[in-house]
């Protein structure tokens, strides 16, 4: 099992001029993704509510959460975020992945199309 860090773009919403560029570790096993609070701030995200979170050693703790735009190769989606704390990593999580159409390769680590797959029911 190989780690994944990628550079990836954050904005508020998609049309804005401002964004950052920051370099994520790549969690799959993570649901949402997590950004420092002051680059958040900074980019006008707001957090809506308060999220409990179980860390590495077992125990909980509370993070806000907002919603935030993630780019990656020209290519991004809207995704929930965590506001991250001094000491937190910065994680790209399954969430972001998944609204950018991405997925880890699980042999090579690269970062490649998600399948996009549509049920119909016919009667």
């Amino acid at each position: 099992m190989g780690v994944t860090f990628l550079n990836v773009l954050v904005k508020r919403l998609p049309d804005d001029p401002q964004g950052e560029e920051l370099q994520f570790l790549i969690d799959t096993g993570a649901t949402y993704s997590l950004v420092p609070s002051e680059v958040l701030d900074r980019l006008g995200v707001k957090p809506h509510h308060t999220l409990t979170v179980t860390l590495a050693d077992g125990s909980k703790t509370g993070r806000p959460m907002g919603g935030a735009y993630f780019e990656y190769a020209g290519v991004g989606g809207a995704a929930p975020v965590l506001f991250g704390q001094p000491g937190d990593a910065i994680l790209l999580g399954a969430t972001a992945l998944e609204a950018m159409g991405r997925m880890i390769d699980p042999l090579s680590r690269d970062l490649r199309q998600l399948p996009a797959m549509l049920g119909r029911v016919t009667m």
